[in-house]
This record gives structure tokens, C-alpha cells and sequence, in this order.
């Protein structure tokens, strides 16, 4: 295994995911301990979708064009538009009765978030030959458990838990529009 390449994976990883980590502490924070297991597997199935279209973006299907990639940010600022109608509707007894987010609306937020990292793997992937794109994926596959418990750490500090529990309803919807915003405004970068 060539070490400078997994120390590539993990340096792109953590640059390319830092904004995962806030809004993975925001969904185990709504999820309160018992929907936990839906955050992370929503949070692989999403990052899944984004290594399949890297991958074969990068064998030169072309899957996703550069003027594509913005209006991926319509997904979380739509997700972002429900949440925050659904937090003005419901009530406190509700929300946490919910059992926080789905797997399906994590994956959904992570795909969707995931523009720039399609963006950023895709020419790397492409170059990397067949041991270097593997060692990408699994190593890539291995840091979204790291990134899982960072945001579960995070959720579960006690002053961060408490905001989250006091201003998790207002937080999610402000944080998925915020990123909606970002992707269709970035254009894909």
C-alpha cells in the first residue's frame, strides 16, 4: 500500500468533508440516541452515491457535467424548506417522538452536499490508477466511521447537546438552506 497515497486520501477527505461534521453533530442531535444507526447509515449511503458518480465520472463517463453539480444544492436548501416547515408545525412532544431524520433524508443531505467532493475526486480518481482509486475508496469508506463518531462526540457534549436540544429545530433548517445556498451559488466548485 503506497502511504502517500492514503495520506492524500485522508488530507482530501478531511477538506472536502469539514461541513459533514456539523451537520452530522446537528442529525445526532435530533436522533437523541435511538436513531443513531439511521445518521451513519444514511451517512454511507449518501457518501456512496458520491464515490459511485466519482468513480465513474473518473472511468470517463461523464455522468455528472460541471453545470450539473450546482443544482445539487436544491436538495438540502428543499430539505432545509421542509425541515424548518415541519419545526414551525410541530410540536416539542412530536419532534422527539420522531426519532430524528431518516437514513433516506442523511443520504439525501450528504449526496447533495457532496457537489464539491464529485468535483475534487473525479480528476483525482481518474489519475490514480486501479490500487490508488481503491485505496480512496476503502480508506475514504473507513474515515466516514471517523467522521460518524466526531459527530456524535460532538452531539453528545453536554453544552452542545443542550443547544442542540434547545436550537436543533432552528439550527437544521438555517444549516441545509445555508448549504443549499453554497452549492447552487458555488457552481459546483
Amino acid at each position: 500500500m503506497d502511504l502517500g497515497v492514503l495520506g492524500q486520501a485522508v488530507g482530501m477527505f478531511a477538506v472536502t468533508n469539514v461541513d459533514d461534521i456539523v451537520i452530522l453533530a446537528v442529525f445526532f442531535g435530533q436522533a437523541a440516541g435511538r436513531g443513531a444507526a439511521r445518521v451513519v447509515l444514511g451517512q454511507y449511503l449518501g457518501f456512496a452515491a458520491i464515490l459511485a458518480v466519482s468513480v465513474v465520472g473518473a472511468l470517463g463517463a461523464g455522468l455528472l457535467p460541471p453545470v450539473v453539480l450546482p443544482y445539487l444544492g436544491l436538495l438540502p436548501l428543499l430539505l432545509g424548506v421542509r425541515a424548518a416547515w415541519h419545526g414551525r408545525h410541530d410540536d416539542d412532544d412530536e419532534r422527539s417522538a420522531s426519532g430524528g431524520p431518516t437514513a433516506l433524508a442523511v443520504a439525501a443531505v450528504t449526496f447533495a452536499n457532496g457537489g464539491d467532493n464529485i468535483g475534487v475526486y473525479v480528476p483525482v480518481f481518474a489519475n490514480a490508477g486501479t490500487a490508488g482509486l481503491i485505496v480512496f475508496v476503502v480508506g475514504f469508506l473507513v474515515l466516514v466511521a471517523v467522521w460518524c463518531a466526531l459527530g456524535r462526540f460532538f452531539a453528545t457534549r453536554p453544552v452542545v447537546a443542550r443547544a442542540l436540544a434547545r436550537w436543533g429545530h432552528v439550527l437544521l433548517p438555517v444549516v441545509l438552506i445555508g448549504i443549499g445556498v453554497l452549492i447552487l451559488l458555488g457552481g459546483g466548485r
